[in-house]
């Protein structure tokens, strides 16, 4: 389970690097935090259960910042 962490690390570094070259410094910098978030986790040697227990809250506050964020802050009508 621990190798799943490093892959998702993988992967918003991945992300990371496209959004700096992409002039998304704000976003970068969140996927880079994400990166570092999983890295470390990855290297706790926790339990499969923690594991799976730490995902899930991730995933809860990804989705409420993420229904936030789209209910509340992004315009209306595509910024039109």
């Amino acid at each position: 389970m621990d190798r799943m962490f490093r892959v998702c690390g993988f992967w918003t570094g991945i992300f990371t690097v496209m959004f700096y070259l992409g002039d998304m410094d704000k976003t970068a910098m969140l996927f880079l935090a994400q990166t570092g978030f999983f890295v470390l986790l990855s290297y706790l040697k926790l339990s499969e259960r923690m594991y799976l227990y730490v995902f899930g809250a991730y995933l809860t506050v990804f989705f409420a910042g993420f229904t936030y964020w789209t209910t509340f802050m992004m315009p209306l009508g595509g910024g039109l």
